[in-house]
């Protein structure tokens, strides 16, 4: 079981492959945005890693990314907890003023995962 440190929230063992958007949402208890649902197209799910960056990353949150000029920072919901990780800057919903998240996302990546 992968662990997962949330910065300023602590570490919380999760289910292997698990999104990681909602890892931190479900496990660590923390009000991640996610306005587009986790479909890679918002970037409000966007976190930085402090260690255990996968190498990989989905076509979309490629395009994502660089469509919107950002650097140094990752999107949960295109990630799953395959390994330990520890990451932060979560962009949280108490900072945002809106009243909700945005719709909870799939259990899997969406769109679905081509991995570059």
């Amino acid at each position: 079981m992968p662990a997962l440190t949330v910065e300023g929230y602590g570490t919380f063992d999760v289910a292997e492959n698990k999104r990681l958007v909602l890892a931190i949402e479900e496990d660590a208890g923390v009000d991640i945005m996610h306005a587009c649902g986790g479909n890679a197209r918002c970037t409000t799910c966007r976190v930085e890693f402090v260690d255990g960056e996968p190498a990989k990353r989905t076509a979309a949150e490629k395009a994502c990314l660089e469509s919107k000029n950002l650097t140094g920072v990752r999107l949960s919901c295109q990630l799953v907890c395959d390994q330990d990780m520890s990451v932060r800057g979560v962009s949280r919903l108490e900072d945002t003023g809106r009243p909700d998240p945005g719709s909870r996302p799939a259990d899997t990546i969406t769109p679905p995962a081509e991995w570059v």
